[in-house]
């Protein structure tokens, strides 16, 4: 008699079809009940079974944020295939290599993504259907052979499937992550993996006073779902069945609109989105005061928190990468540090937080050995639901994991309330004299003015000091001499307070209309570190 009780997606949907039935999930004019998402599952399960796809064969997705997203979440990894959500924000090229990495047998396309398909799809070798996501429901002329549209596909099945059981540990996703140099490296995760995550984040979210994601709530994401499943919430938000808004393109005001239109009280985005969404007039007139919003990908600046706390959003930090599913801790306050004047909320939100449920985090020396408190040092971790290894990469993959520890790669200390705060990447810290400068407490710094728009700061060459800090600086008002000293000024001040080290004032201030961004939203500091070297 066999009683185990594998840990599979399809178990997620278990409880909000049978509690939640009737509750929504929206997509511009597309409404669901929870009921009427399951069916659509169901169908293009049949869809994909029907056109041969099995057991270990892969699925691409490349979409805006949907409910047709949401459905392929589900139904892909619930027939035993692998999904493969690609980034549609890297280059054609890149694009091509991750399919054929993947071994990609079916890419699902939005019509907007067809162009960069057709420059590219003589030279796509593994991929043998092309479904086409459409906003009208027509094909428009194109080079890309496509099998069908997604809706009259899936009109033509069955609105119930017979989801099979297997081994939890199959593989169920697999996306790609940029690096610092070569080709973007394949992260992917387990169903027993992506459960795990999903209810320990839960139960997180859950049990807390504040900074909380619960079954009221209201949910839309502002981060790509195709990057780290949109941190996991999408898998989070069905198994709670809260109502669910997905936004579709990311167009600021459209965002503004749906956050006030349709109540919504839980998101997640990158600094620079939230930084986009502020610069809005419907922004700063909407009320924002039931909205909470996780902040990740980056570091919080802690001018941008202590805004969003000003027009009363519940704003906190929440950590991972690629690698982690993403997420290992998160900044929530405790009911006493909730009292606290919003100044001193500001910095503690702004830290990295504390590590989730299951999550072991060690800060190390370069032996491997634990460091004291306050001391920074790399951050390493251990968790349930960590990739085991990059997609077909022996060599990084062991780099990875070197010491049975995963190795982000982030300096990072721990403070005496258990709260952790990254300091920078490894490879972004700053050696000045011998002396180490982060970049990332400087950028804090510079933020804080309150004529700075964006800053992002990197090490440049330098004969006397080896290595000098280079601020790059968005202004908000126009570029002067005056701008530049008050920074100084506003930079030697937190000197004098022992918040930096002396070794800041080296820093040489370069102004800029913009600053160069990763495909996620990220400041990309290996395009800044090559235009300004």
């Amino acid at each position: 008699m066999n009683l185990s009780y594998p840990l599979l997606i399809t178990s997620l949907l278990q409880h909000p079809i049978a509690n939640n039935p009737d509750q929504e999930i929206i997509y511009h004019t597309t409404r669901l009940t929870y009921t009427q998402f399951y069916a659509r599952v169901c169908q293009l399960a049949n869809t994909l079974t029907r056109m041969g796809v099995k057991h270990g064969d892969t699925v691409a997705v490349m979409d805006y944020d949907s409910n047709r997203y949401l459905e392929c979440y589900f139904a892909v990894p619930m027939i035993g295939a692998v999904l493969h959500t690609i980034n549609v924000r890297l280059s054609p090229e890149q694009i091509l290599y991750t399919i054929d990495h993947a071994e990609d047998d079916v890419i699902l396309v939005h019509h907007d993504f067809l162009p960069i398909l057709e420059q590219i799809r003589g030279r796509i070798d593994t991929a043998k259907h092309f479904i086409l996501l459409s906003e009208t429901g027509e094909i428009p002329p194109t080079s890309v052979e496509i099998t069908g549209e997604y809706e009259a596909l899936l009109a033509q099945e069955a609105t119930t499937h017979t989801f099979p059981s297997f081994d939890e540990n199959t593989r169920a996703t697999t996306f790609y992550t940029t690096g610092t140099t070569g080709m973007p490296k394949g992260v992917y995760f387990s169903h027993r993996q992506l459960v795990l995550h999903t209810l320990t984040v839960t139960a997180t979210m859950g049990s807390a006073s504040a900074q909380s994601f619960h079954q009221n709530d209201v949910y839309m994401p502002i981060t790509p779902m195709f990057h780290v499943h949109a941190w996991g919430f999408p898998y989070i938000a069905t198994f709670m069945g809260v109502k669910q808004v997905y936004p579709g393109k990311y167009v600021p005001d459209t965002l503004v609109e749906l956050l006030v239109k349709e109540k919504v009280t839980f998101s997640h985005c990158v600094p620079t989105i939230l930084h986009m969404l502020a610069q809005t007039t419907a922004y700063q007139e909407a009320d924002l005061s039931h909205w909470k919003v996780v902040i990740g990908g980056a570091t919080l600046p802690k001018a941008m928190c202590l805004a969003a706390l000003e027009k009363g959003i519940d704003i906190f930090t929440g950590y991972g990468m690629s690698e982690t599913c993403p997420i290992l801790t998160l900044a929530q306050l405790t009911p006493q540090m909730l009292t606290q004047p919003l100044d001193a909320q500001a910095t503690l939100r702004a830290k990295t937080g504390r590590p989730i449920g299951l999550v072991d985090i060690k800060i190390v020396d370069e032996q491997m050995e634990e460091i004291p408190n306050h001391t920074p040092g790399e951050l390493v971790v251990r968790a349930p639901w960590l990739t085991e290894a990059y997609f077909k990469d022996t060599k990084n993959s062991e780099a990875l994991w070197a010491g049975g520890y995963l190795h982000t790669g982030d300096v990072a200390y721990k403070d005496e309330e258990g709260f952790l705060k990254i300091t920078d990447r490894s490879k972004d810290i700053i050696k000045i004299g011998g002396e180490w400068v982060s970049s990332l407490e400087l950028e804090d710094i510079i933020m804080q003015h309150s004529e700075v728009k964006e800053v992002a700061v990197i090490g440049i060459d330098d004969a006397r000091w080896g290595e000098r800090p280079l601020a790059l600086v968005v202004p908000k008002s126009q570029t002067n001499e005056k701008l530049e000293k008050e920074l100084m000024h506003h930079t030697k001040e937190y000197i004098k307070k022992g918040v930096m080290a002396r070794e800041g004032m080296l820093v040489k201030i370069v102004f800029l209309e913009s600053i160069a961004k990763t495909s996620v939203g990220k400041i990309d500091k290996k395009t800044l570190r090559a235009l300004h070297q």
